[in-house]
C-alpha cells in the first residue's frame, strides 16, 4: 500500500493515524459494513481525508453547511461574501432554498441561501459542471428569488406600510468546478488572469437606479490554473484556495500566510475524529455524485441525440433543397426538351416549304424552257422563210 503525506498532523494534532481509523471502523458492524460498500478508491480517499493525507473538498453540500455554517459560524460565511461582493456584510441566518424553478439538481454539489443584516439576499451555488445557458439560468433563478422576497414583504406589510425601498438586493453566486465552456473560451482568448466574473445591470446613459440582481460567476478551476505557481497573497485566492484545493502542501501554504483559516481545519478536523458521523456525509455525497454521474450521463446521452437529430434535420433539408433543385432542372429540360421539339418542327415545315420552292421553280423553268424552245423554233423557221423569199427575189 503507497505511503500517505500525512504532513497536516503536524498543525492538526487531533488528527487520527490510519490504523485508529481502520480499528474504529472494523470495531462497528454498521461503520464496517457501509465502508466495505465503498469502492477501493473510495475507501482510500475517505482513509485520506480523515488522516490528513488530503484535505475535505468543501464546497460540497453537507461539508460547506457543518464548516460554514450561518448559525453557528456566521463570521465565516460573512467574510466570504464580504471578499466577493467587495464590501463588509454580515449573514444573519440561513433560509430555505424551497422548490426550484425545474429539477436542475443534477450537477449542483452545494446550495445554500442567506440573508444579511440590511436585508439583502445570496443564494451561492456550487456546480460540479457549469450549466449550459448559465446566463440564462442565473436570471431566472434571481428573478425568482427577487419575486419570492416582495411576495412575502408584500405579505408582512399593509398596503399603506409596505415600501419598495424594503425590496433589497439579491445576488446569485455560483462557484464553479467544471466551468462552461462561454467562461473557458474567454481564459483561453485573452489569456486573462481573471477567475471571478461580476454582473448587474447599468444604464448606457449613466443614469443610476438601484436595480437590484447582481451576479458573481467564479471559476475555481480557472483560479486553480493561474494560482498553481503563485502564492497565495490576497483574501480572495485564500478563500478560493480553501474552497477548492484538498492538496496538503497548499493548505500548509494558506495556513501560514493566513492563519485565520486554521480553526476552519480544526474544526472539519474535530469533525473526522466523528467517524460515524463524517462517514455518513461521505455516503451522502457519493450518493449524490453517482445521481450527478447518472444525470451527466443522460445529459449527456441527449445532447448526442439532439445532435444527431440536428444533423438529420440538416441532412433532410439538404435532400429536400437537392431534390427542388433536381426538379427545377427537370423542368429546365422539359422546357428546353419542348423548345427543341418546336425548333425541330419548324425547322421539317420550312424544309418541307423550300422543297416545294425548289419543285416549283424547276417547273416554272423547264416551262420557261420549253416555251423559249417554241420561240426559237418559230423565229427560225420564220427566218429560213424570210431567206427563201430574200433568194427568190435575187433570182
Amino acid at each position: 500500500m503507497r505511503a500517505k503525506n500525512t504532513k497536516l498532523s503536524e498543525y492538526f494534532p487531533m488528527i487520527k493515524a490510519r490504523e485508529m481509523i481502520l480499528k474504529e471502523i472494523k470495531e462497528s458492524i454498521r461503520l464496517n459494513e457501509r465502508f466495505k460498500g465503498f469502492k477501493k478508491e473510495e475507501q482510500e480517499y475517505f482513509l485520506d481525508i480523515c488522516t490528513g493525507a488530503k484535505g475535505i473538498k468543501i464546497l460540497y453540500d453537507s461539508f460547506f453547511k457543518e464548516i460554514m455554517s450561518p448559525e453557528s459560524t456566521p463570521n465565516r460565511i460573512s467574510s466570504l461574501l464580504s471578499v466577493l461582493i467587495g464590501k463588509e456584510v454580515t449573514v444573519v441566518e440561513a433560509l430555505p432554498t424551497e422548490s426550484r424553478i425545474a429539477d436542475e439538481e443534477s450537477l449542483l454539489i452545494m446550495d445554500i441561501l442567506v440573508k444579511m443584516k440590511d436585508g439583502t439576499l445570496a443564494n451561492i451555488e456550487a456546480q460540479k459542471i457549469g450549466y449550459k445557458f448559465a446566463g440564462e439560468r442565473a436570471s431566472c433563478y434571481s428573478a425568482d428569488l427577487l419575486l419570492r422576497q416582495y411576495k412575502r414583504i408584500r405579505e408582512q406589510s399593509s398596503k399603506k406600510t409596505f415600501n419598495y425601498k424594503d425590496v433589497k438586493e439579491v445576488y446569485t453566486i455560483i462557484f464553479f468546478e467544471n466551468s462552461p465552456a462561454v467562461l473557458k473560451n474567454y481564459h483561453d482568448s485573452v489569456n486573462s488572469d481573471i477567475f471571478i466574473h461580476k454582473f448587474e445591470q447599468k444604464s448606457d446613459t449613466g443614469v443610476e437606479l438601484n436595480l437590484l440582481q447582481k451576479f458573481i460567476f467564479i471559476s475555481l478551476d480557472i483560479f486553480k490554473i493561474i494560482y498553481q505557481n503563485k502564492s497565495i497573497n490576497t483574501k480572495s485566492a485564500a478563500w478560493l484556495t480553501f474552497l477548492s484545493t484538498d492538496e496538503p502542501d497548499v493548505i500548509e501554504e494558506l495556513i501560514t500566510n493566513y492563519p485565520e483559516f486554521k480553526p476552519l481545519y480544526e474544526d472539519i478536523y474535530n469533525m473526522c475524529n466523528n467517524v460515524e458521523k463524517v462517514m455518513e456525509m461521505f455516503s451522502n455525497e457519493l450518493r449524490e455524485m453517482d445521481r450527478n454521474t447518472v444525470h451527466l450521463m443522460i445529459d449527456e446521452y441527449q445532447e448526442e441525440v439532439e445532435k444527431k437529430l440536428a444533423e438529420i434535420k440538416r441532412q433532410n433539408s439538404e435532400i429536400e433543397r437537392q431534390n427542388s433543385e433536381i426538379e427545377r432542372q427537370n423542368s429546365e429540360i422539359e422546357r428546353q426538351n419542348s423548345e427543341i421539339k418546336t425548333l425541330k418542327e419548324e425547322n421539317r415545315k420550312q424544309k418541307t416549304e423550300l422543297q416545294n420552292l425548289k419543285t416549283a421553280n424547276e417547273t416554272q423553268i423547264k416551262e420557261i424552257m420549253a416555251a423559249n424552245e417554241v420561240k426559237i423554233d418559230s423565229l427560225i423557221k420564220e427566218i429560213e422563210s424570210l431567206k427563201s423569199v430574200i433568194q427568190k427575189n435575187k433570182d
